[in-house]
């Protein structure tokens, strides 16, 4: 038996997080001297909810209900958590790091999945996945080497 629905529960969570992250760091930096942060900020929310769904859907074609809410404890320990502190501020490099963070996080999640037990569909998903959350956090690093 694959680890499919344990993964794709825990990658759900961690899509959510980038998802409410992105869209509230796009906001904090968004009347900046850097409206184009914002823009891909918010495209990159969307990008982490269309992961998010696509994930959802994968597990509703097997019968399983992977977007429940994860436990607690696991949401403490998720990257996204320090993004709370730098969105106090008004600091747009503070953002960015905090989004490049969350990022490390996401990436980590993502190669973790892909050392379990997965079916060979929901790897293919999973790895082209991964690559595209490594191209984003690259892309946020680059942003925040520019602040």
């Amino acid at each position: 038996m694959s680890d499919d629905n344990a993964v794709a529960k825990e990658l759900v969570e961690t899509l959510k997080d980038g998802e409410r992250g992105f869209a509230r760091a796009a906001e904090k930096v968004r009347d900046g001297d850097h409206p184009e942060w914002a823009a891909t900020l918010q495209r990159l929310s969307e990008q982490r909810a269309e992961f998010r769904r696509e994930i959802v859907a994968l597990g509703h074609d097997y019968g399983e209900d992977v977007d429940e809410s994860g436990s607690v404890a696991g949401a403490l320990h998720r990257g996204w958590i320090s993004l709370k502190d730098a969105l106090t501020g008004d600091d747009p490099s503070a953002v960015l790091k905090a989004a490049a963070t969350g990022e490390d996080h996401a990436v980590s999640e993502y190669e973790k999945g892909l050392q379990k037990d997965l079916s060979a569909g929901f790897r293919d998903v999973v790895d082209r996945q991964r690559a595209a959350v490594v191209a984003a956090r690259d892309e946020v690093k680059a942003l925040q080497a520019s602040a």
